[in-house]
């Protein structure tokens, strides 16, 4: 039977799994729920040598390690410390961090990352109350008494545990992996299947055949709250079960060509910021800035400003005779919606600057998880604003989302600062994820309400990013009328 080393999330220890332990006793596997050190001091490497210990005072070959959210980072660093003693690695809802990566990347709360980013000394990050845990997860199926439990069996993370970054040498690479995805959280196997069908290169890794997927109906917690679903799925894991992914046949979608023939046209690199400049002319031109979806991956290369799609939809701005700019913001995880709003802020402010530009006429442009960026516009916008465009927007953070700030709401925001709102151009997707699309109903209600004026064009055919899937005469439209519509609002 196999042996699980069992290590928990951050400010809790050996205790929440409980239910999880006596369940595979019972069956005849072992069991060992690990402690982590919280003294102040601790950093990830103590938490690595934790883990490392126990697995060395086991008399077995090898064990199955499970990481559950943050101890993922503890478990990856001892399995590469101790490849040889490691028959498998569960991810339990957890991330998928990198070699170089601190765990705090993957920290939904934003309120740690301002704990842990001011000062040179950062302070223990308080343990959450009954009411706080949803910033770090669904809490779904947790009873009011079990978030008293978590609240009362937690303590203070240590900083360092959070900051430092993990170190890997590839290692336990041969390793076969699990993972446990907790859906209530907002992930799925289907959406991480389309994550690898066109997401960067490093994501097909996940169709890997080492690789087995479980989904659990549950929130983030299922220690507690599924313990004897859990235990059936480690024990089906460590069978080498699980649902295998397929790996896409080619490049990565977002690397194939734009679906419309665009010609080139004169590129101009300042910061994050690309402009697609018109024929010569001494006339300012109004300009579109295209915002790209996320969250992406900080080493996702190229970068979307080179991506075929974007490259596309800004030279064809260029050849109706306006500027077509991009700009590569920093919405690399759900916390950082605040810094890649700045980014986006900041590439206005340099377009409108520019003296090819009429800064009198700029639209903004936002696709997919972009669409939470939208609301700094839509509270109060500035005059010059006349057009914002919205393709195959999120217009709400998706469940699990919790990370996301409340100023990231595009539909509460929604026109509150009095200024008279721009036309509002939505494009829709007609097979769009149902999570998706539940955001756009109520922005819809609330546009109504505010009497904003919004066109809508709707590709009944198209799923999300239908630009990088095989083209379609109904897509090719829809992507003319879009940028023709936009084009019309910033010339009148």
């Amino acid at each position: 039977m196999s042996a699980f080393v069992l290590v928990s999330g951050p400010f809790t220890d050996g205790r929440i799994w409980s239910a999880v332990v006596g369940r595979l006793r019972r069956t005849g596997a072992g069991a060992h729920p690990v402690t982590l050190d919280m003294r102040p001091e601790a950093d990830l490497e103590t938490h690595v040598e934790d883990v490392v210990r126990l697995i060395d005072s086991l008399d077995v070959p090898q064990v199955v390690l499970v990481g559950h959210d943050y101890a993922i980072h503890p478990v990856l660093g001892a399995a590469d410390r101790r490849p040889e003693r490691v028959a498998r690695i569960v991810y339990l809802d957890a991330g998928l961090p990198q070699p170089g990566d601190p765990a705090l990347a993957l920290v939904p709360d934003p309120a740690v990352h301002e704990l842990l980013g001011a000062g040179d000394d950062p302070r223990p990050v308080p343990p959450p109350g009954p009411g706080d845990w949803r910033r770090w997860g669904s809490t779904e199926g947790l009873a009011a008494h079990q978030l008293e439990f978590l609240s009362a069996v937690a303590v203070a993370q240590p900083p360092r545990t959070l900051t430092q970054p993990l170190r890997l040498t590839g290692a336990a690479a041969g390793v076969p992996v699990s993972a446990i995805l907790c859906t209530a959280g907002g992930t799925t196997i289907e959406g991480i299947q389309e994550l690898v069908r066109v997401g960067p290169p490093q994501l097909r890794e996940l169709a890997d055949p080492r690789v087995g997927f479980f989904e659990l109906a549950t929130g983030h917690w299922p220690m507690l709250s599924r313990p004897q679903e859990l235990t059936d799925i480690l024990a089906r894991a460590a069978a080498d079960e699980g649902r295998r992914l397929t790996a896409p046949e080619g490049e990565p979608a977002f690397l194939r060509p734009f679906l419309l023939d665009v010609p080139e046209r004169p590129r101009v690199r300042t910061g994050r910021v690309d402009l697609h400049l018109p024929e010569a002319g001494d006339t300012p031109r109004p300009a579109v800035l295209f915002v790209h979806g996320g969250p992406l991956s900080p080493d996702l290369v190229p970068t979307p400003r080179d991506w075929p799609f974007y490259l596309g939809y800004a030279r064809l701005v260029a050849d109706a005779g306006a500027v077509g700019a991009v700009v590569d913001h920093r919405l690399h995880g759900l916390a950082a919606c605040p810094r890649a709003a700045a980014d986006v802020a900041e590439a206005v402010e340099l377009l409108r600057a520019d003296p090819r530009v009429d800064p009198e006429r700029i639209a903004l442009w936002f696709f997919s998880g972009a669409g939470l960026l939208v609301a700094d516009w839509l509270t109060d916008p500035p005059q010059w604003l006349r057009c914002i465009a919205l393709t195959y927007p999120v217009l709400a953070p998706l469940p699990g989302w919790d990370a996301v700030s409340p100023r990231f709401r595009p539909a509460d925001v929604l026109g509150a600062g009095g200024g008279k709102l721009p036309p509002l151009l939505l494009t829709r997707a007609g097979l769009e994820t149902p999570q998706i699309a539940a955001t756009i109903e109520p922005f819809l209600d609330a546009a109504k309400v505010r009497e904003a004026p919004v066109e809508i064009i709707d590709v009944p055919h198209g799923a999300h990013g239908f630009e990088m899937h095989e083209p379609t005469d109904e897509s090719r439209a829809a992507v003319t009328r879009a940028v023709r519509t936009v084009l019309s609002r910033l010339w009148s």
